[in-house]
């Protein structure tokens, strides 16, 4: 049964036949056949089907719903069985974060895997739908993502870091020599920015219209932090970065970071995990450790 789950979440991922079969590791008759039988045994439609994957039906999206319970519980009781019989946890936590946070995560898997050596991690870079979505139908356990700005859904979170802006500028640019601007001056200048898919463009985005930029486009876009950062390097380009991030990127002295002020805009990063009664305790002492290391980063 929970084999023909997991056919049933792959399908809910991947949208197609063919690729869900393929994430399984089976070929695409097997896979096809285990949501049937699933569907003789319920006695209802799961799938929508013609010559493509064509959704699922309400009763399928129902018992995609309980698939995610069910297969997200069993998870769990395997990682804790694991741990009992070997006295410490071993598995594999995978974590989805956003560009802007994911120079952060090493405070949080750094001092987990030193109690926790027997744990190894997968670290992603996704937009913070993607991480919800990720979180949904398992493909993750646990997300770093904005907690405050776009509605989150059946989550739980833990308020690990404030995320403040500020100006990434070359020091002999006009506004090189400032102690801090404003948005109003920001949204005037030729700015590289994250893809609109990331929240963080969305928040700049209505910072900059609020300030009278609305009109103003980047002058060149990405998805990776590191392609910005290299940019601004030059001292040819000018960026938007959280504070957070420039602290670990180690400016040169040609380069100036400088806050931007009124609005003084902050928005909250946290840790999310699936809101479930029964969690991995892979997952538990994640939380515990986000946490711990929410204590010591400046809220």
């Amino acid at each position: 049964m929970i084999n023909k789950l997991n056919f049933l979440l792959a399908l809910a991922r991947e949208k197609h036949f063919g690729h869900a079969a393929e994430s399984c590791g089976v070929t695409q008759p097997t896979l096809s056949a285990g949501i049937k039988q699933l569907e003789e045994t319920l006695g209802v439609l799961l799938v929508n089907r013609g010559s493509r994957f064509q959704g699922f039906t309400r009763e399928g999206e129902r018992t995609l719903d309980w698939a995610r319970r069910i297969v997200g519980d069993a998870r769990a009781m395997r990682d804790e069985i694991r741990a009992l019989q070997r006295g410490e946890f071993v598995g594999h936590l995978r974590i989805a974060a956003v560009p802007t946070a994911l120079a952060m995560v090493s405070a949080l898997t750094t001092p987990y895997r030193a109690k926790h050596p027997g744990v190894r991690f997968t670290i992603l870079s996704r937009t913070s739908v993607e991480i919800l979505n990720a979180l949904e139908n398992l493909e993750v356990d646990a997300g770093i993502t904005y907690l405050d700005n776009e509605p989150l859904g059946h989550v739980r979170t833990v308020p690990l870091y404030a995320e403040r802006y500020c100006l990434l500028i070359a020091a002999d640019s006009p506004l090189g020599d400032r102690s801090e601007v404003t948005w109003a001056e920001v949204a005037h200048v030729p700015l590289c920015l994250l893809t609109p898919d990331m929240q963080n463009r969305r928040i700049i985005d209505g910072l900059l219209a609020a300030a009278g930029g609305a009109n103003t486009p980047p002058t060149l876009e990405s998805d990776s932090m590191i392609v910005l950062f290299s940019h601004i390097r030059t001292r040819q380009w000018a960026t938007v970065m959280p504070a957070k991030l420039v602290e670990t990127l180690g400016l040169a002295d040609v380069i100036r970071s400088i806050p931007i002020v009124e609005p003084s805009a902050i928005h909250m990063i946290g840790l999310v995990v699936p809101d479930r009664e029964v969690v991995s305790p892979l997952a538990a002492a994640l939380v515990a450790e986000a946490l711990e290391v929410a204590r010591k980063l400046d809220m």
